[in-house]
């Protein structure tokens, strides 16, 4: 074994230990493996070069006793959750990468190998190398309240390297493989339930959580005796197997675009595990991990993950959280689409007493019965008991009077984008909620200063920026306006983690930052079709970032009268480099939403409409010119945007990004691929992050 210990002096080491125990029924001892880092649930187990090093003296001990079995479990709640990461970014040689990357497979395919039965209970957490452990044992049982079990490496830009991508189409079939492996992690990691991975074959038996150990004893009593005998599918490796690879394969295409070389990588490794030849797949594995490990992008997919899962946690810039006072009733102006989707989520979110006011009986009514309705929709999918059904709906109410916000402790806007209509909405609330209350706004590019600069109390008025659709977009602006106060601005962020959303900090700057950089870089692309680039070109053009949609679509799903008003309000901001396209305005004033569209034979083209009223010039640019432009528009827009104090550092830039527009993890952000594309150096003389933070080391 190799010793890491100077490359990874942060690891958290996750310690096996060996326990020999007698189980009734059992001829023989039972050689029972504990893995377990010292800490609760809220810090699972990983395995860095010393977890794998305290494990393989575990199974040293294990076969020495000679037992009659071998079984692996968790800690509580956590079976394991992968590899310990955190020292990959000091890692600068090949032979290191590649004696981590052997490492594990020697571990792990020691229970493949064994002559004695090898099990894993998974009691808890299943992710990425603890899930490869699972596998690497003979058999697998599940506890039914275990949650979170899934490959998620290709979401990161990596893939199974320790055994994964062998073992398992070879045990649940190529098919299935590929769902699990590819098309669930770039489904915004999409995670298993126990009883589905009972269905797919990944465990041989689901029991129950509370009894849990005691139940997976009795299993493996029943299989080493041969008094169950566990069923595998037989695995097509012919046409099935080709079927499986060429779907893997347009997955990959329609969700990466082929920017990311480690996902392209992982389909050639489950067509390699088709002979099931564990050397030559475990040898392959080891040399593509070793090339991942030494590139720069998985070190943005790695500091991709290290900003949602710390940073996002502990917001750069917030004030102290201790300043935050209680919230036991929201209030909602508006009774729309996104006024009932803040609704829904702020009484799921913090179960208090939430109502919703509008200017008719009529428009209240539905606003609550839409919430009404996607409650019971949860219900529907079991999310829900009828109790908390009941209460939850229970808590939704719909008022014509603002006095029904005179105990409300926040109360947010979701009306027309128009500042005088904002304004006014505030005064009235003014009237009604007391000086503590506060007034958060959803708009997308206004000013909050401008917003509270006519009320008595400004300082409680902040900028709360959600993204459509609610549910899903992790990402919460939090807006701080000149007078904004810091107790109000700790309650908005408490607030934000009751709602699970991950919040930034931004100052107040003409449409913030996703918005900001989304408009820039349209503009930069609406203004090449301006000037007579074809659609198709202009709109293919950033294929190489594998972005999650086209720009074209990105408009459609906006909205172009929606992105033209913000488009507005930063032309009026910044004139020189938010330009205003008459052929936009005409787009919207015809009522278009969208450019392409399908011909009689299915195939996408621009619609005719959109053709005849875009009055394109005579200077079209070719894919790179225009990709080269909406590159460098971006790189300059981030350097401004930093230089103002938009946000505290690029790395909130990135996390806006990923969390807000769903950009990729493995593309790290935004400012990683602009540094190591060389646009960084290019537009502003410099790049935005030093060597080795989300690349490799100088």
């Amino acid at each position: 074994m190799t010793d890491f210990a100077a490359l990874f002096p942060d690891e958290v080491v996750t310690k096996a230990f060996t326990r020999l125990v007698d189980v009734p029924g059992l001829t023989g001892k039972l050689a029972l493996i504990t893995i377990d880092n010292g800490h609760d649930h809220t810090k699972p187990s990983t395995f860095g070069p010393g977890g794998l090093s305290s494990l393989n003296a575990a199974l040293d001990e294990a076969f020495a006793a000679e037992p009659a079995a071998i079984a692996v479990t968790g800690k509580p709640f956590v079976f394991a959750v992968g590899a310990d990461l955190s020292g990959v970014g000091q890692v600068s040689q090949r032979e290191h990468a590649h004696a981590i990357a052997q490492t594990g497979h020697d571990v792990f395919r020691r229970l493949t190998e064994s002559k004695i039965p090898t099990f894993a209970f998974v009691n808890g957490a299943a992710l990425g190398g603890g899930l490869e452990l699972a596998l690497s044992c003979h058999y697998r049982t599940v506890a039914s309240n275990a949650g979170a079990i899934a490959f998620p490496e290709c979401y990161l830009g990596l893939f199974p390297g320790w055994g994964g991508t062998q073992l398992l189409p070879n045990l649940i079939g190529p098919d299935a493989a590929v769902t699990v492996i590819i098309e669930n992690a770039l489904s915004q990691n999409k995670m298993l339930n126990p009883k589905k991975g009972l269905q797919l074959g990944i465990f041989d038996e689901l029991l129950e959580g509370a009894d849990f150990l005691e139940e997976s004893l009795r299993w493996l009593v029943r299989v080493v005796n041969g008094d169950k005998t566990v069923e595998r599918p037989e695995i097509d490796r012919g046409k099935g197997w080709d079927d499986a690879v060429a779907r893997a394969k347009g997955i990959v295409e329609a969700r990466t675009k082929g920017a990311s070389p480690a996902v392209t990588k992982t389909v050639e490794l489950i067509e390699l595990a088709r002979n099931n030849d564990i050397d030559a797949g475990y040898a392959a594995e080891t040399e593509a991990l070793t090339d991942a490990l030494m590139s720069d992008e998985l070190r943005a997919g790695l500091y991709s993950f290290d900003l949602a899962q710390k940073r996002a946690k502990r917001p750069a810039g917030a004030p102290d959280k201790g300043l935050a006072r209680p919230v036991n009733k929201v209030g909602v102006v508006g009774a729309g689409l996104m006024a009932g989707q803040l609704a829904l989520l702020f009484v799921r979110r913090l179960q208090v007493p939430v109502v919703i006011t509008d200017i008719d009986q009529e428009r209240i009514d539905k606003g609550v019965a839409y919430i009404h309705g996607e409650i019971d929709k949860l219900a529907g999918k079991g999310r829900l008991s009828p109790d908390a059904t009941n209460r939850l709906k229970a808590l939704v109410t719909g008022e014509l009077d603002k006095k029904a916000f005179a105990d409300a402790d926040f109360v947010i806007e979701a009306v027309f984008e128009e500042m005088t209509v904002k304004q006014k909405v505030f005064a009235e609330l003014e009237e009604h909620v007391s000086p503590e209350a506060i007034l958060a706004t959803n708009t997308s590019s206004l000013s909050i200063t401008e917003m509270a600069s006519k009320l008595k109390n400004p300082e409680r008025v902040v900028g709360f920026h959600f993204f459509n659709p609610v549910a899903v977009l992790p990402l919460l602006e939090i807006v701080r306006g000149e007078k904004t106060d810091d107790a109000s601005l700790a309650t908005a962020f408490a607030v934000g983690k009751k709602l699970k959303k991950s919040s930034v900090l931004v100052s107040d700057a003409p449409a913030f930052v996703v918005n900001r950089l989304l408009t820039r870089f349209m503009g930069e692309i609406i203004a090449a079709v301006d000037e007579g680039t074809p659609f198709e070109v202009a709109d293919n053009a950033l294929e190489e970032l594998g972005l999650p949609m086209s720009p074209m679509v990105l408009l459609q799903l906006v909205g172009p009268a929606v992105a033209q008003h913000v488009n507005g309000t930063m032309n009026a901001a910044f004139p020189d480099r938010f330009g205003i396209s008459e052929n936009l305005q005409r787009f919207v004033d015809e009522g278009k939403t969208a450019v392409w569209t399908f011909d009689e034979s299915g195939k996408t083209v621009v619609d005719p409409e959109v053709a005849e009223l875009w009055k394109s010039g005579d200077k079209p640019s070719t894919s790179e010119e225009v990709r080269d432009r909406a590159l460098n528009a971006l790189a300059e827009e981030i350097r401004i945007m930093l230089d103002e104090g938009v946000v505290a550092e690029a790395q909130d830039i990135d996390l806006c990004m990923l969390l807000g527009a769903g950009w990729p993890f493995w593309l790290g952000g935004i400012t990683p691929f602009l540094d190591r594309s060389g646009v960084s150096e290019k537009v502003n003389g410099k790049r935005f992050l030093a060597p080795g933070v989300a690349s490799l080391p100088a």
